[in-house]
């Protein structure tokens, strides 16, 4: 299972460990032999790697066949995985092993006696791909609740091997939680959005925790590549620097395969945000995630209120909110998002092997997502809008050779069909001939580009039709001291190295307007004196 180089890194890892833990090995040599060979392997290489790790046989009768339960000894607190947990999952099998195995969790104080104090039993079980780059970090989270209070469980389900159980719970969207039976969550979740599910108290503690802190020199919005050029930009300049953030890496954490990031071959969206915030974290910045930015307004200083009710000051602030992917506004869209309606195909795909889907949208991210799921799925409907297709050649000629692929042009997707509980097809519109057309499917990908995150600053600040925030050439908006960067803003592409450059670029022009404009302080006092 594990080659040399993969063992002698976990070997290194396990040396931290400072208490027994117990891998429960649960088989299903009848109907799933190829798989229980594969987890037994896998425990087996684990516990020959430390001998604080001891492989025993699952003693549970209702239990998921194959799985890997992760048990602490000591604390008699438990983790399970589902399924072979490799691929994305395998980071959160190492880290239930460290942190179950004694070594303490990242998280604050504060958290930690939050989880502690929880009383009830809290069940949770995440249905992952394990192709899936926003899954892990939902285990992850929900691992260490399961790591500090025993009366908390988490089981992370691979979809795609316990396709009968996905298929009674109608799961057709990655990461999905369940929480004592009932459905919890869908997408990406936080501790603290977690918590705060669970706990009614959490938003108010974490909201007077941050209403203590004192003003910053410069206040990023957005944790993706641009905030976090900014920050270390802003933070080398020795000024007080801080990054507010629903969750670090934004949109890049979604994005599977990275051939064009400048000196760096090939790598994917989770280790190039991984790289980002440790970087980020080499310097003095007051990291503050799983946190919403719902208002701006300036009196002196500028103001950012957070969803949980917290007031943030700074003398600068930089807006690096990013994107999300756009929708298609047509009836059923909502009614079947995350029933058949993805915008992932990383992450989804694997929940429609064998099945018919479509995907909108023929430009890169389109056909990409075409060829990816060609490998899953029984067959991939392409839709394209304009009269031709804007992917670029390579990827055009990949998608038409492939047996399973169709592309329908000049196609006007209308309606989203199910049958109240799941996507049953589309229809579309053929734009030569007005003729109304439908197709029988089980899944829908929706690739048709982005939607800057500005909602939230609309008559506040200058925006484009589009929703874009104006800026001026170092960043600057209609807001003085207020500067933005990335892909929220009118700059003309939505690249990763360019919203980089835009989060240094500004950075460096709010340092600079810092240097040149009166200090908030001096000109609201002289404001009072007026």
């Amino acid at each position: 299972m594990l080659d040399a180089k993969l063992k002698g890194q976990l070997a290194t890892y396990l040396e931290n460990l400072t208490s027994q833990v117990e891998l429960r090995i649960a088989v299903d040599e009848q109907h799933q032999a190829k798989k229980s060979a594969e987890i037994s392997e896998l425990a087996n290489e684990i516990a020959e790697l430390s001998p604080l790790v001891d492989v025993v046989a699952q003693t549970k009768s209702e239990i998921r066949k194959p799985s890997m339960e992760v048990f602490s000894v000591k604390n008699n607190t438990s983790i399970t995985f589902a399924g072979v947990p490799m691929g994305h999952e395998f980071t959160s099998l190492v880290l239930a092993l460290l942190n179950s195995g004694g070594h303490p969790v990242k998280i604050s104080k504060e958290q930690v006696a939050e989880i502690k104090a929880l009383s009830g039993s809290y069940q949770f079980e995440t249905y992952v791909s394990l192709s899936c780059q926003t899954c892990p970090g939902v285990v992850q989270a929900l691992n260490v609740l399961s790591v500090i209070n025993p009366n908390i469980t988490n089981t992370m389900i691979d979809g795609s091997l316990f396709q009968e159980e996905v298929s009674q719970r109608n799961i057709m969207s990655v990461p999905s939680v369940y929480l004592n039976g009932e459905l919890f969550t869908q997408g990406a979740v936080t501790i603290d959005k977690i918590l705060s599910k669970i706990d009614p108290q959490a938003d108010a503690k974490q909201a007077e925790s941050l209403n203590d802190k004192d003003p910053y020199d410069m206040l990023i919005v957005g944790g993706g590549p641009a905030g976090a050029a900014a920050a270390i930009y802003a933070a080398r300049k020795g000024i007080r620097t801080g990054i507010v953030a629903e969750k670090f890496g934004g949109q890049v954490t979604d994005t599977m395969a990275i051939e064009n990031f400048i000196s760096v071959k090939a790598t994917d969206g989770p280790k190039l945000v991984s790289g980002l915030e440790q970087h980020v974290k080499d310097y003095d910045v007051d990291i503050m995630a799983n946190n919403k930015a719902v208002k701006l307004t300036k009196e002196g200083l500028i103001n950012i209120e957070l969803e949980n009710g917290a007031l943030l000051s700074s003398k600068t602030v930089m807006l690096a909110t990013g994107a999300r992917w756009r929708e298609m506004n047509v009836p059923g869209e909502q009614q079947y998002r995350g029933a058949g309606v993805a915008y992932c195909p990383h992450c989804d795909g694997p929940l429609f092997k064998g099945k018919r889907v479509a995907v909108i949208g023929g430009g890169n991210s389109g056909i990409e997502a075409a060829l990816d799921l060609a490998n899953i799925v029984e067959h991939v409907t392409v839709l394209e809008f304009d009269t031709k297709l804007r992917a670029d050649e390579v990827l055009q000629r990949k998608a038409k050779a492939a047996n399973n692929i169709d592309i329908i042009l000049n196609a006007m997707t209308t309606e989203v069909v199910g049958d109240g509980t799941r996507v049953t097809g589309l229809t579309y519109q053929d734009r030569a001939s007005q003729e109304t057309k439908q197709v029988e499917l089980a899944g829908i990908f929706v690739q048709i580009g982005l939607v800057p995150n500005t909602e939230w600053l609309k008559g506040d600040i200058a925006l484009t039709a589009r929703g874009e925030i104006e800026v001026g050439q170092r960043g600057e908006t209609s807001i003085a001291g207020v500067f933005a960067a990335g892909d929220v803003t009118t700059s003309p592409y939505k690249q990763i190295i360019i919203a980089m450059g835009d989060g240094a670029n500004a950075a460096l022009g709010a340092f600079d307007y810092l240097l040149r404009a009166p200090s908030a302080e001096s000109a609201n006092d002289s404001e009072q004196a007026a």
